[in-house]
């Protein structure tokens, strides 16, 4: 039984490698999207009293479009893709093809666009995940909010309470060459999923 709350650094490090390959994936996928080159930091791997989530982007109050889907499989969690309200309008100006600038608010077309990069993010790192881990994670539909982060990541970590306070985050920042493009990409387990991928990597 796999204790997640107390990892070996072994066990972080194969947890930061995963991510690391699943990042790379899904920079290379945006970067195709928008034609843009897209830089990622080696990915962060904390847990987090899940009361600090919204700090890890600008603070409860600060706006900001999530995409979020639910990931189901033999290891359930949560992905979270979440810019900044500007970045994400300069982000559908670019997928829209129009002068930046122009999206001051969200039409059905561009949520649909970008739940659709967040489908090929997630895809791109669950695929990743899988094939290191042998684990098949199935991403559900993706929902998106414009709100407070605060407000966002209470509804979606409501769902975390079963399992205390704190939640385990791997956390990976996204930026374009020019500043476009700035967010960051959360995979969160579920109590119990983090044993079963670390096992799977066999890693003590």
């Amino acid at each position: 039984m796999i204790d997640e709350f107390n990892l070996s650094a072994s066990q972080l490090d194969a947890l930061r490698e995963i991510g690391n390959i699943g990042a790379g994936n899904s920079a290379t996928a945006l970067s195709q999207v928008i034609n843009k080159k897209i830089d990622m930091n080696v990915p962060k791997v904390s847990i987090v009293p899940i009361e600090d989530v919204p700090d890890l982007v600008g603070g409860p109050d600060s706006l900001i479009v999530a995409v979020f889907l639910r990931v189901y499989g033999k290891a359930p969690g949560n992905i979270l893709f979440l810019m900044p309200k500007k970045n994400a309008f300069y982000l559908v100006d670019d997928l829209m093809q129009r002068p930046h600038g122009t999206t001051q608010d969200l039409g059905e077309m561009d949520v649909s666009a970008l739940k659709e990069v967040g489908n090929i993010l997630t895809g791109s790192y669950l695929n990743a995940f899988s094939h290191f881990t042998g684990i098949s994670m199935i991403p559900s539909i993706p929902s998106l909010a414009l709100d407070m982060a605060g407000a966002i990541l209470n509804v979606v970590l409501v769902q975390l309470g079963q399992m205390g306070d704190h939640a385990l985050v791997i956390e990976t920042k996204f930026l374009a060459e020019d500043d476009s493009v700035n967010g960051h990409f959360f995979l969160v387990p579920d109590p119990g999923s983090l044993g079963t991928i670390i096992e799977s990597v066999g890693v003590v």
